[in-house]
């Protein structure tokens, strides 16, 4: 079991409390899509994904953004118990999906990246750490399956 400080858990509460889920989805899976481009072949259904601007502008991808933002308030719902929390997810991405688990630490990076951008100055480092730990802890507990 992860152990969160009252400073983490109160950080991420707040960070998820301002987060504008159809803005900051979108952009963290656009922008995973565009910089880390194999990540692309999960997504054939999803139709042009040929280019940065025809990714951005996919409303599908749009939509997956938001649903993986929204899947992320079940870890912070749960965050004494992440781990049994995804159990049931990490277990479609690995068997049938097939996703390489590297590609959500992508993900999350690509998602730190975004929330910094929006917060600022106000993204100091102790709050950085704090979201760092809450995603590893949630990437992992997907990837828990493939171990």
């Amino acid at each position: 079991m992860v152990e969160w400080t009252d400073f983490e858990r109160a950080t991420i509460q707040d960070i998820f409390s301002k987060m504008d889920y159809e803005a900051v989805g979108p952009a963290a899976l656009s922008r995973c899509l565009v910089v880390y481009p194999w990540t692309q072949r999960y997504f054939g259904n999803f139709g042009n994904l040929y280019n940065a601007a025809a990714i951005i502008e996919n409303p599908m991808v749009a939509k997956h953004g938001i649903t993986i933002l929204h899947g992320l308030d079940r870890a912070l719902k749960n965050m004494d118990n992440i781990k049994e929390t995804y159990a049931e997810l990490s277990v479609l991405h690995s068997e049938k999906l097939h996703v390489d688990p590297d590609n959500f630490r992508l993900l999350a990076d690509c998602l730190t990246i975004v929330v910094a951008a929006r917060w600022g100055k106000a993204f100091t480092g102790d709050v950085q750490a704090a979201f760092q730990k809450f995603l590893t802890v949630v990437v992992f507990s997907l990837g828990r399956q493939y171990h």
